[in-house]
């Protein structure tokens, strides 16, 4: 083991020359360093032994939905059945389903049982599990299937996971149909045939619609063998998902051809001469301006192409009509929204909380806030936000191969690409569904730190952090079982999973405070329709399955008139559908923003964005996440950290519930970086799709399991009078060695103990 000299604490300065950094930094990025001491993660399976000193089973309910379905209150924050608030931290999780599915040489042949997996997600502080399922009838098992026909091996996953995590007081967000995989067989009767797309058409196509119903109400409905109850009957459903990633207001929409966008024009035509009262008069509206494939005779006008909606609305009737068929596109979807609510609530019964959709547009400035507004039926807004780099190779989508090129950004040094700098519908909880650091990104150690902090800053009602197939820890493995690779969707590694027991305390219990609104814009449906620019914009969410080109197509970035930082000062807030004359609030942002800082309108986080350094401090929580090769010291108001590492995440965090300087327990949590065993990659300059270059990474090789975690080279301090011994955990939270203290007066210091994450200070 190989740790540096670490010199005693002292108050480091945060400024230096821009210029002078912007060299130092750019040198750095393509430098060869000498390779961090690493220690092998190869945690034991969790016996989950009473003997424990860290576990947050008991922040979850002995069972979950004992208190009766999870609500909205008033402010628009969940709510447990007996109306005690409460925030999930979340994940998604396929254990228990790939059984259907044969495991390919190159997986990990270790058990995966889901009682385990349940209770290994409680210890950890997870208390919401989301199963993204696809319900509708699978061709490749059953090419004989009816379209009113459901998956049944789905239907008995979801039965299964959810009896196991109600038992670990877990709550499900179940998302049970997808676009993208849904198939169609030629004797369904489904208009366009069976070889194009679904996207879009479970909006507007009545024969998927109703063969839809017919698989939810045998989803909802029929009795779960494991719990003796039906999902509609199931408090511990918290939320249910109409759908997931669809929306005719993305580019996808421009793929709905033949019959089926005959059909949509054809609705486009009547809901116009509904608007105007006739074709005519809405032809008169728009100043006679024909569009290529406008056949009134036949009952149809064309859709213009998506890419237009983007652009600044023009003047006149050509932009009326653009914002006559804004107003289609969105009314679709919300009607649609709207008949699934009814349908699930008066027919089958649900009370579980429904969201209607998740997913972004073509153009987040011109059709953000549309998109939001289609989702007011349900009770709940959802994003998929990720957060990542650049990834290149023939594979990238899903799998980490030799030879792939990576950038390794980090979100202290770009805060504004935070996936929870969302702008929420007044009065209305929003979730993030899917989100993670995705590899090779290596800095999943400030994921857990930075969710905690600014989703309980802006009120963020859940993170669901994606995803995982095993039931603890996932070792480095193939992508998919048969090509020699390194999977990329995984949260469950050491840095990110092994963040999650002081983070998921810290957000549950509250302990960072939700601010004042910073922001409160009024939009009227009018201001909808046209596509007027908002005050502010979410950035562009990151997905790296389906962004190719976004880039290219938004053409030159734009900047809202109000600053990306409020999203990290404060709540973004926008009511939809507004009254003309009510007025926007907005804050002043300079009592909380300068050139480099912003801190949270709390006074409790504070980033450093030309640093990299974030900072909580809250009377039962404080952290630092920093890139410590910049600034390797900080003072806290109780917590003192000085690290020698380059990067990592180290959290302080109260377990007897009282302020840290008077606390008699204490967990520190220190998170590095990791990386397969055998891993090597080599600096290289990579080319941009668009043009432009960054410094980035080419991978020499993948490795494999186990992980190296990067050695702690951290000394930490504490002033409380009340400490007195340390104690090193392992992986599952058991006892292992004691840690030397110091005590200084009211102060007692420590030198943190190589491979290991967690110490107990009591």
């Amino acid at each position: 083991m190989k740790i540096n000299r670490i010199r005693p604490f002292r108050t480091c300065s945060w400024r230096t020359g821009g210029a002078a950094w912007a060299l130092l930094l750019a040198v750095a990025a393509h430098a060869q360093e000498v390779p961090p001491s690493t220690w092998t993660f190869t945690p034991e399976r969790d016996r989950f032994q009473a003997g424990a000193l860290l576990d947050l089973r008991y922040l979850n309910e002995p069972v979950a939905g004992q208190a009766g379905f999870v609500q909205v209150n008033q402010q628009g924050r969940f709510v447990l059945g007996n109306g005690q608030p409460v925030r999930f931290w979340a994940v998604n999780s396929s254990v228990g389903h790939e059984s259907q599915w044969p495991r390919g040489p190159l997986w990990p042949q270790g058990l995966n049982d889901l009682a385990h997996h349940a209770r290994f997600l409680a210890k950890r502080g997870v208390n919401m599990v989301r199963q993204h399922r696809q319900i509708s009838p699978n061709l490749t098992t059953h090419p004989d299937a009816a379209l009113t026909d459901i998956n049944e091996a789905e239907r008995d996953a979801i039965w299964r996971m959810v009896a196991a995590m109600r038992k670990q007081g877990i709550y499900t967000t179940l998302s049970p149909y997808w676009g993208v995989p849904m198939k169609f067989a030629k004797n369904w009767g489904i208009a366009g045939g069976n070889k194009q797309s679904a996207l879009g058409l479970l909006f507007f196509d009545e024969t998927l619609q109703a063969a839809y119903k017919v698989w939810l109400k045998k989803l909802l409905l029929e009795k779960n063998p494991y719990t003796g109850l039906s999902l509609a009957q199931d408090p511990s459903l918290a939320v249910f998902q109409l759908q997931n990633e669809d929306s005719l207001l993305f580019w996808t929409v421009n793929a709905i051809q033949g019959p089926q966008r005959e059909a949509l024009e054809r609705r486009f035509a009547n809901f116009v001469r509904t608007k105007y009262g006739s074709l005519d008069a809405a032809w008169n509206a728009w100043g006679h301006s024909p569009v290529k494939g406008d056949q009134p005779a036949a009952g149809r006008l064309a859709l213009i192409d998506i890419w237009q909606l983007t652009q600044p609305p023009p003047q006149g009737g050509a932009g009326q009509r653009m914002a006559d068929q804004t107003e289609f596109y969105a009314r679709t979807m919300h009607d649609f929204n709207r008949e699934m609510v009814d349908y699930l609530r008066q027919e089958l019964g649900l009370k579980s909380l429904i969201n209607a959709g998740n997913w972004k547009t073509a153009s987040a400035e011109r059709l953000g806030d549309v998109e939001r507004w289609s989702y007011l039926p349900g009770d709940v807004d959802a994003v998929n936000h990720y957060f990542g780099g650049v990834h290149q190779g023939e594979n990238n989508g899903w799998a980490i191969s030799q030879g792939d090129r990576f950038t390794s950004d980090s979100a202290l040094l770009q805060p504004h690409r935070l996936p929870v700098n969302l702008k929420q519908t007044q009065g209305r909880p929003i979730m993030v569904t899917e989100s993670a650091w995705v590899l090779p990104n290596t800095h999943g150690a400030e994921g857990p730190f930075l969710v905690a902090a600014y989703t309980s800053l802006s009120g963020v009602a859940a993170y669901h952090w994606f995803a995982t197939d095993h039931d603890g820890w996932a070792p480095p493995h193939s992508a998919n079982g048969y090509l020699p690779s390194q999977q990329k969707w995984t949260y469950a590694t050491p840095e990110t999973l092994g963040s999650f027991p002081a983070a998921a305390l810290a957000y549950r219990r509250g302990d960072i405070r939700t601010g004042q609104p910073v922001l409160l814009e009024q939009r009227t449906l009018s201001s909808l329709w046209q596509r007027q620019s908002p005050r502010i914009f979410e950035g562009a969410s990151f997905d790296p399955n389906r962004d190719t080109g976004d880039g290219a197509r938004n053409g030159k970035t734009i900047r809202s008139a109000i600053s990306p930082d409020a999203f990290l000062a404060g709540p973004v807030q926008v009511r939809l559908g507004a009254d003309p004359v009510s007025a926007t609030y907005a804050a002043d942002l300079a009592a909380w923003t300068d050139k480099d800082r912003i801190r949270a309108n709390t006074g409790e986080i504070v980033l450093d964005h030309r640093l990299g350094v974030a900072t909580v401090d809250t009377p039962r929580t404080q952290g630092v996440a920093a890139h410590f090769q910049r600034a390797p010291q900080h003072q806290l108001s109780t917590l003192g950290v000085r690290s020698g590492n380059r990067f990592g995440a180290v959290m302080a965090v109260s377990l007897d519930d009282k302020p840290l300087n008077q606390s008699r327990s204490v967990l520190l949590q220190y998170a590095t970086q990791s990386r397969p065993t055998g891993w090597r990659d080599k600096p290289v300059t990579l080319t941009l799709e668009g043009g432009g270059t960054a410094p980035g990474w080419e991978i020499e090789s993948f490795g494999g399991a186990p992980w190296k975690v990067v050695q702690p080279e951290l000394e930490v301090s504490l002033r409380n009078p009340r400490l007195r011994r340390a104690t090193a955990l392992d992986m599952n939270g058991m006892p292992l060695a004691a840690v030397p203290v110091k005590r200084e007066g009211d102060t007692l210091r420590l030198r943190f103990p190589p491979a290991t994450m967690y110490v107990v200070v009591r």
